[in-house]
């Protein structure tokens, strides 16, 4: 018997770095009777943080999938739950998992209340669309203040926060929570029973403030049912709970509303109300309905529902290596159903696949199953060839999703292992951590020969040089980290460029007009524009021209790095009837490239990172003093109890070993959080340095083709 999807449950747990994400799913696993024991984080026992990396550090690096069962209103809830890390490095963990869950909880700190990483981790999930319940954790802490942490979602993240529950006291004092909707206490005990809560009358002292709160929660959500909307102006007592659960549950659905509890996961209150409101209010697959894609031969649009009788696609959202099954494929199933041992087409390869087995998740432990059916995540072995954001799907019925976009490192770091025998080993290591990880990317230095590993930051490029020593057992040396600069042009030129070669029966010839200059504003890559008139050149030849200088924009000319952005409007050019051919145009442009952009008022740019401290008071004046002689620009300064938080953009290159400084500066009280912003040009005296380094401008042989 096909299982009821409405019972399922596809939830992530995302959050800033510290609000207690892992600490959460453990006490989740833990009621969910999916583990025995609670693991913590502090003594690097948690189940979901599996990694030596993780446990040592007590941060989460991977996003850790589990199932579990949670029996709630009389049905038994299957939900399939993903623990994302917190850190700005380790993005992209959290991009892919976003893209296939149906719901998050957002967690927050009642004390830290909305930090940097939670802003950007609450953009990516609306940019996949998913439905939120905020979890304020740590109420048991000094400073914790859950409706100062509502109205902080509200103002920072431009969200409708509506409280479902109320703390019963605060800090020391936190001993529940009253539930808005049945205006019932529950009191929590301190033992690590299952059920180690009592459910009471509300205290005397809170009632006229758990009606002042009901009446806002209706009041939000009258709007999406008609009939509370009635009861609401004539008798707002007649209004059911069953009323009020399934008009938030419709809001929050639509990502009108975002119901709001709180708890302490570490002292085991208020989790498991928290996983009733999983159930109440986020989607199941069938909420979300079905995912739309595109037909692979014809390009039309077709839909697929979460429906186990429809034809099977499904998304490969992360590819990890296990030392015992080899690569572990983590796949979302949107519609159909899969077999173990079956074959699948890649969409991307166009080739079939077999999949060998599949697997249920427990963290790093895995349960084979003998099928996947349509709104299951599973992981699968036996690929050869799929890469993150593959699409799989039957082969008679082939359709493509829409992929993950990453953003590109910023800092690199030269590798080179210590003796010449694992020189092997490192291609084969390097080749592995950088499928698994879409941010991370190794090339080879055509000039030094050097092999260079670029990340999203240095704790990033630690823990990629740390896991090549313990699983891959290569032991490397490696440079400084070093900035991954761009370069861009800011004039537009007009060039003529001509490339003839005759060596003795057929030549080479192509003859090109082009006016090269900025991209339009909010383009990326290459912008061509052919404006050729008359069949002045081949229809055949033009594509070659743009491919000459795609490939160009690689290296620029000032010290070797990639251009991102570049207009260039084909006017004219010539050809000759026997020499001409689409290489000849390719290796024209080339050449119009190099030649043509000294003359664009070329610039470097670099990476701009925006940088949060969090500071007592009297070291503001050297944390401040010293942000700006790394360049930084102070954005905005504003206070949080009697810590200070100082906002500011800061050059990247100016940020090495800048956790250690903050440390010494503040006696080790200040704390920073930093993530990419955006680009910026290198002021002169400085980007005169990073060219002298790189050996000069670029000297470009004439015939070096």
């Amino acid at each position: 018997m096909a299982r009821d999807l409405k019972y399922t449950r596809n939830i992530g747990i995302m959050a800033h770095i510290d609000a207690g994400k892992t600490t959460t799913s453990e006490r989740i696993l833990y009621y969910t009777g999916k583990t025995h024991k609670m693991g913590e984080v502090h003594e690097g026992a948690a189940t979901m943080d599996w990694m030596v990396q993780e446990q040592e550090r007590g941060i989460t690096i991977t996003s850790a999938a589990t199932t579990a069962f949670w029996h709630y209103n009389g049905n038994q809830y299957q939900i399939n739950l993903i623990d994302t890390p917190g850190h700005v490095d380790f993005t992209v963990e959290v991009e892919r998992s976003l893209r296939v869950l149906d719901g998050t909880i957002a967690t927050f700190c009642a004390v830290g209340r909305v930090q940097p990483q939670s802003e950007t981790v609450w953009r990516q999930a609306d940019k996949y669309l998913v439905p939120k319940i905020a979890y304020v954790n740590k109420m048991d802490r000094t400073g914790a203040d859950f409706l100062a942490v509502v109205e902080e979602i509200n103002e920072k993240l431009g969200a409708r926060s509506i409280p479902i529950c109320l703390p019963i006291g605060a800090e020391e004092n936190f001993e529940g929570v009253v539930d808005l909707i049945s205006k019932k206490a529950y009191y929590y005990n301190n033992s690590k029973e299952l059920v180690n809560y009592e459910i009471r009358e509300i205290p005397a002292s809170m009632v006229a403030e758990v009606e002042e709160w009901r009446g806002k929660l209706i009041e939000s959500i009258a709007e999406y049912d008609d009939t509370i909307l009635e009861k609401f102006f004539d008798d707002p007592d007649s209004i059911s709970d069953e009323e009020i659960i399934e008009a938030l549950r419709k809001a929050t659905i639509d990502m009108a509303v975002v119901p709001t509890c709180c708890g302490s996961s570490f002292k085991n209150k208020g989790v498991q109300f928290l996983l009733d409101a999983v159930m109440r209010y986020l989607p199941s697959p069938l909420d979300k309905g079905g995912v739309t894609g595109e037909n692979l031969r014809t390009g039309e649009k077709i839909e697929r529902k979460p429906d186990s009788t429809e034809p099977f696609c499904g998304l490969v959202f992360k590819i990890a290596t296990d030392p015992f099954v080899g690569r572990l494929a983590f796949l979302r199933a949107y519609s159909g159903k899969l077999d173990a041992g079956s074959y699948v087409l890649n969409t991307r390869s166009g080739k079939k696949e077999r999949v060998a087995r599949l697997y249920q998740m427990h963290s790093n432990k895995q349960n084979p199953i003998d099928f996947v059916e349509a709104g299951d995540i599973c992981a699968a072995v036996g690929f050869k060839e799929l890469r993150t954001g593959d699409t799989i799907c039957e082969e008679n019925h082939p359709i493509v999703l829409e992929s993950m976009t990453f953003p590109d490192p910023v800092i690199g770091l030269a590798v080179e292992p210590k003796t010449q025998q694992d020189l092997d080993k490192l291609g084969i290591a390097l080749g592995k951590l950088s499928e698994e990880d879409p941010t991370f990317t190794v090339q080879s230095d055509a000039e030094t020969g050097q092999t260079i590993i670029s990340g999203m930051g240095e704790l990033h490029l630690d823990i990629i040089v740390d896991r090549l020593r313990r699983e891959f057992g290569v032991e490397i040396n490696q440079g400084a980290p070093q900035v991954n600069y761009k370069e861009a042009v800011t004039k537009a030129v007009q060039h003529r460029e001509v490339f003839k070669k005759q060596t003795g029966g057929r030549g080479k010839f192509a003859d090109i007009i082009v006016e090269i200059g900025p991209a339009d504003e909010g383009v990326t890559g290459l912008q061509f524009i052919d404006e050729v008139k008359g069949g002045n050149i081949p229809r055949e030849f033009i594509p070659a021209v743009e491919k000459g200088f795609k490939s160009a924009m690689a290296n620029g000319v000032l010290a070797g790095y990639e251009v991102t952005s570049l207009k260039v409007r084909l006017l004219d050019g010539s050809f000759h009837p026997v020499d001409s051919d689409a290489l000849s145009f390719e290796i024209c442009a080339r050449l119009a490239f190099r030649k043509a952009l000294p003359k664009c008022a070329p610039v470097l740019m670099e990476p701009i990172m925006s940088l949060e401290v969090v500071t007592p008071e009297d070291y503001m004046g050297d944390v401040v003093g010293d942000l700006n002689r790394r360049r930084g620009q102070i954005v905005d300064m504003d206070s949080k109890g009697n810590a200070r938080i100082v906002k500011a953009k800061v050059p990247l290159s100016e940020q090495f070993g800048y956790v250690t400084v903050l440390r010494t500066l503040s006696s080790g009280r200040a704390t920073s959080t930093m993530e990419f912003s955006h680009y910026a040009e290198v002021p002169g005296n400085i980007a005169k340095e990073v060219i002298d380094k790189q050996g000069g401008p670029r000297r470009f042989a004439e015939d070096d083709e």
